[in-house]
């Protein structure tokens, strides 16, 4: 295995939490290359935690083990999981995050980590389990313990679903599911589902306070200060202003509507 273990939290940066977490594994495995995803998740938000995991995953090498602490049910009966899907090994809550993560994946193994023994310690805090079972299994994982001995095995993860776009062959209909920190606003609309629909006719896109017709290639094919829509490294339409902020400057956020209308010739 090739010692790298990814974070990803909701835990932000002005406490200990992470930090504590990095303690655990490196005193379980100095020798690990710790990489911090993000830890800047909205508080509690499981979808957010899933999208921007499942767009890091496919850049790491194989044997990679990803740690990710989005638990508003932490303390309660909600499972703590360990799954192997390939070569990548996901270690969290079964709140759904990696039901969402994993969304048309192969998953090899899954198991409840009902084994004190793989905590840090058999009686965890209520409020932190990152610390005392996620992040001590997690290490194991990197040492090469096999799941089948963390755990117990289960048939399924808690299923999450991601808000998929409605579309027929006048327009689709789809979502804000994510606003980065340049104020970008991502949409559920693929590029495929776009151009399928599409079929090469003149577009109108209604979001926020605007009005976008044309599919820009950059950020710089529109003037300084001006929205524009394009796909993004994801290949999703993204909501943008150049060298400015989409989500002030329209009023969108999370979950804001886009409707995209195609225009018929006349």
């Amino acid at each position: 295995m090739n010692r790298i273990l990814t974070l990803t939290t909701d835990f932000g940066a002005r406490d200990a939490y992470v930090a504590s977490m990095k303690g655990v594994i490196l005193g379980m495995v100095p020798e690990a290359r710790l990489v911090d995803i993000t830890h800047t998740i909205d508080a509690f938000d499981v979808m957010e935690a899933a999208y921007i995991l499942r767009n890091a995953v496919e850049f790491f090498p194989a044997g990679t083990v990803h740690l990710a602490v989005v638990d508003p049910g932490v303390g309660s009966g909600r499972r703590p999981v360990a799954v192997r899907s390939g070569d990548r090994w996901f270690v969290g809550p079964d709140n759904g995050l990696f039901s969402l993560v994993l969304t048309g994946q192969r998953v090899d193994e899954r198991v409840v980590l009902d084994r004190p023994a793989f905590w840090r310690t058999p009686t965890p805090s209520a409020t932190f389990h990152g610390r005392d079972v996620f992040a001590p299994v997690a290490a194991h994982i990197l040492r090469g313990t096999p799941l089948g001995e963390l755990g117990t095995p289960i048939e399924a993860l808690k299923p999450l679903h991601w808000a998929l776009p409605i579309d027929d062959q006048q327009g689709i209909q789809g979502w804000v599911v994510h606003v980065d920190r340049f104020g970008n606003g991502i949409t559920n609309i693929t590029r495929t589902l776009f151009e399928d629909r599409r079929r090469g006719r003149a577009v109108k896109c209604y979001v926020g306070s605007t009005i976008l017709a044309h599919v820009a290639c950059t950020y710089t094919d529109a003037p300084g200060g001006e929205p524009l829509m394009l796909f993004d490294s994801s290949d999703h339409l993204e909501i943008a202003v150049n060298t400015g902020n989409a989500s002030e400057l329209l009023g969108i956020r999370k979950g804001a509507p886009v409707n995209v209308v195609f225009l018929e010739d006349r």
